[in-house]
């Protein structure tokens, strides 16, 4: 079975974080809540998170590892040096990584969006051409870069398309929680 872990800093974007973890987890799919800096991390929106464990190496046991947004957040995960180490190592070894709104700056400044295609919160490109010159954008709801192992979304609105990206490259089929939860019904009253 397939694990994931969504990687929760102070600031983050709370309904991004939880969005993965409520979807991943109704689809049986093994995810872990871990706290950048503790068990507690507090929202950007004053919602306190409790997570089940707090980062350290074994990080490297996930299948994929997911950053939700929410600026405060991303800062922080672009911030820490240990996080740094852990996910280039993950990327040295193939394996997925993911991060939504403005979380990409983080996988910018670790150097993992370098020649690769990717998307975020608007206006959080111009930050991260500065420091990924080669990083491509796109403006889709959620980016899959099948040679850098990335997956990249947009913001708020989009997260629960970026869970069921996460999921379906992991291999699972996700037509019945888009089915279960109305997704399918959403996308066809925007037509």
């Amino acid at each position: 079975m397939a694990k994931v872990a969504v990687v929760f800093a102070p600031g983050c974007e709370e309904v991004e974080g939880l969005t993965i973890v409520d979807v991943l987890r109704r689809m049986g799919i093994d995810t872990t809540m871990v706290g950048l800096e503790d068990i507690h991390v507090p929202g950007a929106h004053g919602i306190e998170l409790t997570c089940d464990e707090i980062m350290s190496d074994q990080l490297l046991d996930y299948d994929v590892v997911a950053f939700p947004g929410g600026r405060g957040g991303a800062q922080k995960l672009r911030d820490n040096d240990e996080l740094m180490k852990l996910m280039q190592k993950r990327n040295a070894e193939n394996k997925w990584d993911a991060a939504m709104c403005a979380a990409p700056i983080a996988l910018a400044r670790y150097g993992l969006l370098d020649n690769h295609n990717y998307t975020c919160f608007p206006g959080i490109n111009e930050e991260i051409a500065k420091v990924a010159p080669t990083a491509n954008f796109e403006a889709d709801i959620t980016v899959v870069d099948n040679d850098g192992k990335i997956i990249t979304s947009r913001g708020p609105a989009t997260a629960l398309a970026f869970a069921y990206q996460i999921a379906e490259v992991l291999g699972y089929n996700t037509d019945e929680i888009k089915h279960e939860m109305l997704y399918d019904y959403l996308m066809l009253q925007k037509k």
